[in-house]
């Protein structure tokens, strides 16, 4: 990158050199061209005898020189304006295309391990039933850690497969009459048996919206997730949903760590993780805030991250009802 950079400047300079000479070649020749045809002017005239029509002929010749003077600053200015536009295209268009194949590579390396880790799992704890002589309380547990980790794997499936149908703008969105409430306490409870004692709710019965009952039960459960993953073990979820005038609120309250103000702007992004995807621990693809985003897009709503007292997040979601 920073060799690209250093080239790129380089040739950059080249150019803006190559015009700027290029304008001062021609107002020299523009000098020449005046001082050739004074010359020419005074065989022709006596600026003594002729005192009037020499001036005349000369301001004349001041004119055109003048007018030379303007045309070549004109184009030269132009010239160069269009050579910088070009340049800032190209420039951002390279480092978009950077970040981008960062993103990617981290999506593939995020996706590998989102894929091998529930299903090492899984494999482990179906060996050990096929191995051991388990007692039934033990066996019940294992059984609910695959369950757990399939329905990791099945998030992830459904964010990979609405990404590209989203993308493809293959994906219509239903609109039906739903009761919001309802969804949020399934989601809860749903989450809620997955990770015991992690989750307080509080929502208002009876929030009715219009709009896709799926779309928005994968945006609730990827807020959840992403709640789940940056909230310590001994630390709980709060999830809140309210009506406000002619809006359902919905407010998903963790106490992580919190993120940065410079990155908030950016979490919505497709395939944006905080950190590197080497040196982080959390999991994640990338994907689940980004879709996250267009769900509430399309639903005419609004999405914002805001800083909980004393640490941690809490994402809202405002639709209309």
């Amino acid at each position: 990158m920073r060799f690209f950079t250093s080239v790129y400047l380089v040739l950059l300079a080249y150019i803006i050199a190559a015009v700027v000479f290029w304008e001062m070649s021609l107002q020299k020749q523009s000098a020449v061209i005046y001082d050739q045809k004074i010359l020419t002017l005074k065989t022709q005239v006596d600026s003594a005898a002729q005192p009037v029509a020499y001036n005349r002929e000369v301001a004349t010749l001041d004119h055109e020189r003048s007018l030379r003077t303007s045309q070549y600053i004109g184009e030269g200015t132009t010239n160069l304006i269009v050579i910088l536009i070009g340049a800032f295209v190209v420039y951002t268009s390279f480092l978009r295309r950077i970040r981008l194949s960062r993103q990617q590579n981290n999506f593939m390396l995020s996706v590998t391990h989102e894929l091998k880790s529930p299903i090492a799992a899984m494999k482990l704890n179906l060996q050990t039933m096929e191995k051991r002589q388990l007692p039934e309380e033990t066996q019940k547990l294992l059984i609910d850690r695959c369950i757990k980790e399939s329905n990791r794997l099945n998030d992830l499936c459904n964010n990979m497969l609405f990404a590209s149908q989203i993308e493809g703008r293959q994906y219509k969105a239903a609109r039906e009459l739903f009761d919001l409430s309802e969804l949020a306490e399934n989601a809860v409870v749903d989450y809620a048996h997955r990770y015991p004692r992690k989750f307080v709710s509080h929502i208002m019965p009876g929030v009715h919206i219009t709009g896709d009952k799926m779309m928005l039960h994968m945006a609730f459960n990827n807020l959840l997730e992403n709640a789940v993953k940056y909230t310590p073990a001994e630390k709980t979820i709060t999830i809140a949903l309210q009506k406000k005038q002619d809006n359902a609120v919905l407010q998903v309250i963790d106490e992580g760590a919190g993120i940065p103000d410079n990155e908030k702007k950016n979490i919505f992004n497709k395939f944006y993780r905080i950190g590197n995807e080497e040196s982080r621990h959390s999991k994640g693809t990338g994907l689940g805030l980004y879709l996250t985003g267009k769900i509430v897009l399309q639903h005419k709503g609004r999405i914002i991250v805001k800083d909980n007292t004393p640490s941690g997040s809490v994402f809202e979601i405002c639709l209309p009802v």
